[in-house]
């Protein structure tokens, strides 16, 4: 759990300017705690659980953008682009 507890400060610490950072910083966050959950506090369920939930945290944080909406093309694989005008 100490494991968790640094990662999580550290995450936080490295919480920078931009939106972006902030949302990676968030979801490194909580995805470390979720790893130290359910990995019992193991170093490296808590550094899989802050990595994806970094990646988790951009990703979601840059689709909820205003003006930004996500499409599926044919294959079903997600992409971000601008909404339609008056959207």
């Amino acid at each position: 759990m100490k494991n968790a507890l640094v990662i999580v400060g550290m995450c936080l610490a490295l919480a920078a300017c931009t939106t972006a950072e902030r949302d990676a910083a968030t979801g490194g966050a909580i995805g470390a705690a979720a790893g130290a959950i359910a990995s019992g506090g193991r170093a490296g369920g808590t550094l899989a659980g802050a990595a994806i939930g970094a990646v988790s945290g951009v990703l979601i944080g840059r689709a909820t953008r205003r003006g930004d909406c996500v499409y599926r093309d044919r294959r079903g694989r997600r992409y971000i682009d601008d909404c339609p005008a008056g959207y």
